[in-house]
Order: structure tokens, then C-alpha cells, then sequence
């Protein structure tokens, strides 16, 4: 369980991380880092769960993408 301890992924869902990255980012930005169109055309949260649960390649994309925010955050700390 300790080498969890360090993961920013651990314990958090798909939804969460949504979430966050959208308070941190915005749609439009988010959109920008990571080119999928729920996140360019009328971006909601429940289409894009949809879609990111069905695609492993966006969902890792958007982890990535969490985890150097997660570091940003951190380390400005």
C-alpha cells in the first residue's frame, strides 16, 4: 500500500480527475492540450466520461495529463 502513498491516481476515478482538470484548465484549454472533440464541441462532463471510458488511449491522455498538473499544483507549494 506505501507505493501508492505517492500515486495522485490512486483512489481517484475517471470523473474526479475530469473534474479537476476542467476547474484547473477550463474546457477550451483542456481542448487544446488534448485533442478530443468532446472536449472541443460542446464539452460536458457526461459526454465525455462517456467517451473516455471506452477509450483507453484518451483516458490514459487525460491520467497523463492529471498527474503533471497534480505536479504543478504541488510543487508551487
Amino acid at each position: 500500500m506505501e507505493s501508492q502513498q505517492n500515486n495522485p491516481l490512486h483512489g481517484k476515478r475517471i470523473e474526479q480527475l475530469l473534474k479537476e482538470l476542467v476547474d484547473y484548465y477550463g474546457w477550451e484549454h483542456l481542448g487544446h492540450k488534448i485533442q478530443i472533440g468532446c472536449f472541443r464541441n460542446n464539452p460536458s462532463i457526461g459526454s465525455s466520461l462517456r467517451f473516455l471510458r471506452r477509450t483507453n488511449w484518451a483516458k490514459s491522455e487525460v491520467e497523463a495529463l492529471y498527474i503533471e498538473m497534480h505536479r504543478k499544483i504541488h510543487a508551487s507549494n
